[in-house]
């Protein structure tokens, strides 16, 4: 069976630049050299498409940030040339531009086959707000949270802290709606801290979330699957600090723990991977994605989020829960691209 060329897409203009970078070196090389050959697009932080030849030198040069590089996608005709002879795209573009249903609505424009959500369940799980909108609505537990937009602070802090005192109080947790690896999360402990949160998140985006903070350890799946999705073994995240923030995923200095199995019952654990799955499918989910939750000393399961494009360094939660669970770091990124062809397959039917 001859290879099939896979155009790896990372980079990107979000927070997350760095963290996709990672993403995308770990993928290329575990990809299976028999079946695959990983083609790269690297996307600058401005947003500058760079063709396959730009990026291999780039990563060899040891970047780690693609800056002022390429060209935007409508003159990029190089790069798109590239893009439309491969037979399938995995997109690694973590946060806004990427993984927020843009470049998934893009490719199927181009009539590409993708890995991962599609538009939709892309959009809904980038976007904080609305995941726990449309959870709440199916029922699921979330922990309380309130939405305040950047125009409603136009008069000044004091009626949204005042909302904030009386719906959620402290601790609580601000954090853009639209983003992920915890870039621009503040922990707020007290009113002196609101104004410097707020202006943390408002950085990256006009919409706001805030939510009670939630007593209780941070536990995992992943979820892997379009019609009859499975799911992995609980894993547990036991943070360094006050909060899992960015440098306590990323920093080589962290001393974050991964339990694997999560410390839970056994009951426990059928329910958190039980939900896992419901919010899965009512997200309308494809391909994979990882569900976060809180569990309570009392054994109680909070829906958290859903993160669609996760990291994906072979050290990742994700993989790791796979692993876990008997699929190997390769075997699961062959069948996360087979899940891409089915569905392509099944649309186009």
């Amino acid at each position: 069976m001859a290879r099939q060329r896979v155009a790896v897409i990372f980079g990107g203009r979000s927070g997350e630049h760095e963290v996709s970078i990672l993403s995308a070196r770990s993928v290329m090389a575990a990809l299976d050299p028999d079946r695959w050959e990983p083609v790269p697009f690297g996307i600058s932080r401005e947003g500058g498409w760079m063709t396959p030849v730009e990026t291999r030198r780039a990563m060899a040069a040891g970047a780690n940030c693609f800056a002022a590089q390429g060209k935007p996608l409508l003159a990029a005709g190089e790069a798109l040339g590239e893009l439309g002879s491969c037979a399938v795209a995995f997109p690694l573009v973590h946060g806004p531009f990427g993984e927020d249903g843009t470049l998934q609505g893009f490719l199927e424009l181009a009539g590409l086959p993708y890995t991962g959500c599609g538009v939709a369940a892309s959009a809904i799980g980038m976007d904080k707000a609305l995941m726990k909108a449309l959870f709440r609505e199916a029922g699921i537990r979330v922990t309380r949270y309130a939405v305040v937009r950047a125009w409603e602070l136009a008069d000044g802090l004091e009626p949204a802290t005042r909302y904030l005192e009386e719906t959620l109080g402290y601790p609580c947790f601000m954090k853009p709606a639209n983003g992920g690896s915890s870039v621009g999360v503040t922990r707020v402990a007290s009113r002196e801290d609101i104004a410097g949160a707020f202006a943390a998140a408002i950085a990256y985006d006009d919409k706001v979330v805030i939510e009670q903070a939630v007593k209780g350890q941070e536990v995992e799946c992943s979820v892997l699957g379009n019609e009859h999705p499975e799911v992995s073994v609980a894993g547990e995240i036991a943070p360094d600090r006050e909060f899992y923030d960015y440098d306590s995923k990323y920093s080589s200095e962290s001393r974050t723990a991964l339990h694997i199995p999560a410390r839970i019952t056994a009951q426990t654990s059928d329910s958190v991977r039980e939900l896992a799955l419901r919010m899965y499918q009512v997200m309308g989910c494809e391909g994979y994605a990882r569900v976060d939750f809180f569990v309570t000393a009392e054994g109680d399961v909070v829906a958290n989020e859903i993160n669609t494009i996760p990291g994906f360094t072979n050290i990742s939660m994700y993989p790791k829960l796979w692993e876990a669970s008997g699929v190997s770091y390769k075997q699961l990124l062959t069948r996360i691209i087979a899940l891409a062809f089915d569905r392509h397959t099944r649309k186009e039917r």
